[in-house]
């Protein structure tokens, strides 16, 4: 979920520690929502922020939020599908400020991509650029449905522009390193993941890159 859409969710929010009211209110089950994401439950996060969108008015501007966050939920279980009816509801809606609205595009351009849908992604994508284009992740995703879409000059220049805005990001850098062997360019893969392993050595983007660095061939070796 965006940080912005996050943060005015989170505003409505019983307090942290108060526990979630056991009743059936837009705000006791944002704060179900909020408790399961919170417990890795996409599904059940994704759930509670769609029921808590459907008790409240459409007219209030917190309800487009409310189905922009099932959405990216619904994204992160793995339901394309659920994702892109949540989100467009959300943009059907009142509510969103500009960077919200952004934010929920670019969701809307994954959930599409993942339904292998690149015409509708690459759309919405480009409906966000306005709003969202300083962000480092909608680059990086411009990158990877550029590869999708078998666009290598578009695939380089999307993660260009994601390395100069976030150069020491390990996602973006080891997403570099796909763009790089798709390229056709090893050398340049190597040197991505490599540095992508440096940043995040104990983490999931530095396992990811310490894999694909084992599926490279051993580079050669000039004896003098």
């Amino acid at each position: 979920m965006s940080l912005l859409i996050a943060t005015a969710i989170a505003a409505t929010a019983p307090a942290s520690g108060s526990g979630c009211p056991n009743v059936v209110t837009p705000k006791a089950l944002v704060c179900r929502a909020l408790e399961a994401r919170q417990n890795g439950d996409a599904a059940a996060a994704a759930a509670a922020f769609e029921e808590a969108a459907r008790t409240s008015p459409d007219k209030e501007p917190a309800t487009a939020r409310l189905w922009a966050a099932a959405g990216n939920m619904w994204i992160v279980f793995g339901e394309a599908a659920k994702a892109a009816a949540d989100l467009d509801k959300a943009l059907s809606l009142p509510g969103l400020d500009p960077k919200q609205r952004g934010e929920a595009l670019l969701d809307r351009a994954r959930a599409a991509e993942a339904q292998n849908d690149f015409a509708t992604a690459r759309a919405r994508l480009g409906e966000a650029a306005a709003s969202i284009g300083q962000d480092p992740f909608y680059w990086y995703f411009s990158a990877s449905l550029a590869m999708r879409e078998g666009d290598k000059a578009a695939a380089q220049t999307a993660i260009g522009k994601a390395l100069a805005l976030a150069p020491a990001d390990p996602a973006i850098l080891f997403e570099a390193g796909h763009v790089a062997h798709f390229a056709g360019d090893d050398v340049g893969a190597r040197d991505y993941w490599q540095r992508a392993l440096a940043r995040d050595p104990a983490g999931p983007t530095g396992r990811a890159a310490k894999a694909a660095l084992a599926m490279l061939p051993v580079p050669l070796t000039v004896k003098n």
